[in-house]
């Protein structure tokens, strides 16, 4: 009987089915005939522009988070906020829940996985897996659904465009840095982390 390499196998996570690997063409997605879980996605992007679209994430991150993000104007009178002047005045507003949310979501969990994400990718060059893999991979999978920073973008939207009734409204920098923030975490999204455990070796193996 010839013995099939556990790197030719795909086990699935939630059903514990196993399927021989094959090479996906751009694209395709391998689902569990099973549970319709998916086993794998064909990867078309390299370490290297993975690496380099963190980088460019945690500038334009940087930058959506310094610079104004909406102008309110009224009686000639203007004034604008960034996204921690609005998580503050929600917070002295009585409205903590709402303030300590918007902080999780919009600032530290994107900012835990950007961080977490190259430091892994980094060493993921020259395959090998960065100190701390196992727990760092564990961290991705659960705060990936908690980066909402889509939502944001899309809610301040509505609220620029019903605001505009009332107030003279301007659109600051900061809005259109979170906007492109949101298409590279859009593209982060869709990139199967799982191959870093295939792509890289421990150190000392």
């Amino acid at each position: 009987m010839a013995i099939i390499s556990s790197d030719a196998l795909l086990i699935c996570e939630h059903c514990d089915t196993v399927y021989r690997r094959r090479l996906l063409a751009r694209g395709e997605v391998a689902q569990c005939a099973r549970c319709h879980a998916v086993l794998e996605r064909h990867q078309g992007l390299s370490i290297n522009v993975m690496l380099a679209l963190v980088l460019t994430a945690l500038i334009m991150f940087v930058q959506a988070n310094v610079w104004p993000i909406i102008t309110l104007g009224l009686n000639g009178q203007y004034s604008d906020s960034t996204l921690w002047g609005m998580i503050i005045a929600m917070w002295r507003q009585q409205a903590q829940v709402v303030s300590v949310l918007a902080a999780f979501t919009l600032f530290f969990f994107p900012l835990l996985k950007m961080l977490t994400l190259g430091w892994l990718l980094w060493f993921a060059r020259s395959g090998r897996r960065a100190p701390g893999f196992m727990p760092m991979m564990v961290t991705l999978h659960y705060i990936g659904p908690w980066t909402m920073s889509e939502v944001f973008v899309l809610g301040a939207l509505v609220a620029i465009v019903k605001a505009h009734v009332y107030f003279d409204v301007l659109p600051d920098p900061g809005i259109y840095a979170y906007a492109v923030l949101t298409l590279l975490i859009t593209v982060f999204a869709g990139v199967d982390l799982r191959q870093l455990w295939e792509l890289t070796t421990e150190p000392n193996a």
